[in-house]
């Protein structure tokens, strides 16, 4: 389907609103708690085997945690996930799969760097200056940011069993932040490290443990992989938005998927799960959350869980999404690539996510960490106001946008944050042993449970492809009807 293609969205149907009289009276042998990757990749796989499934999503669309926003007629960016690499073998499986193909992120020309706030030599960095470089390099001491590189590749963690590593409880006790303090000396590095957090995790470094950082790192593919375009996890994009994604697999679930009705409780019994949402019950063998941990723990229990999803140090990931829609990408006709990376907000990176055939020129701004709560608080005319003007600094002749669209992942219910949850001191020792250990009947999935690529699609679909294995394993043929 070629990138500009309008795509079918899932109708909210009263029967998507409460259950159907023929579920209440027999049950269904799995019930799927959230419809994005993790869970409608679970749901697929168990329906191919011969399993009655129901995906109960809370939101009036599926996708989670990738979402699309048509910005002109036929061309959608994606206000979540986006970016894979040749490394996410589930996710080209699944692309492959569902008919959908992937365009290169596009980093042809110079980046601009804003990153006044530290002193500079002559002819290196001028203060509070805007300062322009062929690739993505920023212009600080090459020496000290190599550094920083290798003390991030030394941290050492058994990404398989994070909370089993040698130094774990070490590790584990400290912030990216106290981590910081202690072990970079060069201001470059002190300068670079928050803005290098921000776009990888979309975390502040306050909020992290160092076990948490050096697991993400490591299960991602390492520093080096998660920053890079070309042979990088960022390689490409999904043409068209990620959100098809989530869009086909529950075009092939159809009526199984159910949309506005979100899940309060979950009890269960010898012969199976019952299901309390807003619209009523289901009964079903068995359940699969599929949601971020702070929204598993919103939901209560019978018997209450042996052990927390989440933790008071647990954060939300702290990410707010702005595309600025133009005419063309002009940016491009002055020789520059579109990146940025920025010390100051609200946009503290920005990546050139026009559609292939330039059609229009669409620049994403991430706004992470601390700044991401700050500009969520804004009014949208604020918001809009400050995007603007830094985009017009850091590409002076930028001419009158066509649209700008802010997608808040921090103040979202349905979410609470992206990319993904952030794990705080303490967590991986307390949560780590139990991600994954199914609570009787009720089963977890979602890209938090996955400790290869812990934060990205790829690892939400790795759960689900786990969790549904995990099913059959335990129930075999007592799962087909």
């Amino acid at each position: 389907m070629r990138g500009g293609a309008r795509l079918r969205r899932l109708p909210r149907r009263a029967d998507a609103q409460r259950p159907r009289q023929e579920d209440r009276e027999r049950g269904v042998n799995v019930i799927v708690v959230g419809a994005g990757l993790a869970g409608l990749t679970a749901a697929a796989e168990l329906t191919a085997r011969g399993a009655d499934v129901v995906v109960l999503e809370a939101r009036d669309r599926v996708g989670g945690r990738t979402h699309g926003i048509e910005v002109v007629p036929g061309t959608w960016v994606d206000a979540g996930a986006a970016y894979l690499g040749e490394r996410h073998t589930a996710l080209t499986a699944l692309l492959a799969e569902l008919d959908l193909k992937t365009t290169p992120t596009a980093m042809t020309g110079d980046s601009r760097f804003a990153l006044g706030g530290t002193a500079r030599r002559a002819g290196r960095f001028a203060l509070g200056r805007t300062a322009r470089r062929p690739g993505r390099f920023p212009p600080l001491n090459a020496v000290a940011l190599g550094e920083l590189f290798d003390a991030l590749d030394a941290l050492s963690v058994d990404p398989d069993t994070p909370w089993a590593s040698p130094d774990a409880a070490a590790l584990d006790t400290r912030t990216a932040a106290d981590w910081a303090r202690t072990r970079l000396r060069h201001p470059d590095a002190r300068l670079f490290f928050p803005l290098f957090l921000g776009e990888m995790m979309a975390a502040d470094p306050a909020d992290v443990s160092v076990l948490h950082l050096a697991f993400y790192l490591r299960s991602g593919g390492g520093v080096r992989y998660l920053n890079a375009f070309e042979g990088g996890a960022q390689q490409d994009r999904i043409d068209g938005g990620a959100h098809q994604l989530c869009e086909r697999l529950a075009g092939r679930l159809g009526p199984r998927v159910r949309l506005g009705e979100p899940v309060r409780a979950i009890r269960q019994d010898a012969g199976g799960v019952t299901v309390q949402t807003s619209a009523g019950t289901l009964r079903g063998q068995a359940a699969v959350v599929a949601l971020p941990p702070l929204l598993a723990d919103a939901i209560a229990y019978e018997p209450g869980l042996p052990a927390p999803r989440s933790t008071d140090r647990t954060a939300p990931g702290c990410a707010v999404k702005v595309h600025l829609v133009y005419p063309e990408p002009a940016w491009r006709d002055q020789g520059l690539s579109g990146w940025s990376v920025n010390a100051r907000g609200p946009l503290l990176s920005t990546v050139d996510d026009s559609p292939p055939d330039g059609s229009v020129g669409v620049l994403t701004g991430f706004v992470t960490g601390r700044e991401a709560h700050r500009f969520a608080a804004l009014s949208p005319a604020r918001q809009r106001a400050q995007a603007l003007a830094q985009a017009g600094r850091l590409f002076p002749g930028l001419p009158e946008p066509l649209g700008v669209h802010v997608t808040d992942w921090v103040g979202d219910p349905y979410s609470r944050g992206c990319y993904a949850a952030l794990f705080g001191p303490g967590d991986w020792l307390r949560l780590g042993p139990h991600l994954t250990a199914a609570h009787q009947r009720v089963h977890w999935a979602g890209t938090e449970t996955s400790t290869a690529f812990f934060g990205l699609m790829e690892g939400a679909i790795r759960s689900g492809h786990r969790v549904a294995a995990e099913i059959v394993t335990t129930y075999g043929r007592n799962l087909h009807v």
